[in-house]
C-alpha cells in the first residue's frame, strides 16, 4: 500500500497527473500559477511487482482526495542518442 502524506493543498493544486518513469511514479500537481511535482521512488513500494495496480491505487486514491487525475505515458527514450 501506498501511504500518501506531505500532499499540496487540493484547493491550491486541484489537477494531479500520475506518470510512471524507470524508478519512480511522477505526480504533478498543478494549480492556478504553479506547480509541484513528487517523485515516489519504486524501491519504497511494497507491491513494485504489480506497477500498474500501484499506479492505478495511486490515482484513485488521489481522487478520492479531491484531485482532478490524470494519466500521462511515459515519454519515450530519444532515439539516436549516444554516449
Amino acid at each position: 500500500m501506498l501511504r500518501l502524506t506531505g500532499l499540496p493543498h487540493v484547493a491550491r493544486f486541484p489537477k494531479a497527473t500520475v506518470t510512471r518513469q524507470t524508478r519512480c511514479f511522477q505526480v504533478l500537481f498543478h494549480g492556478h500559477e504553479h506547480s509541484r511535482r513528487v517523485d515516489v521512488d519504486l524501491r519504497y513500494l511494497d507491491e513494485a511487482d504489480d506497477l500498474e495496480l500501484v499506479e492505478l491505487q495511486l490515482l484513485a486514491r488521489l481522487q478520492d482526495l479531491g484531485y482532478e487525475v490524470e494519466r500521462r505515458s511515459p515519454l519515450p527514450p530519444e532515439q539516436g542518442a549516444e554516449s
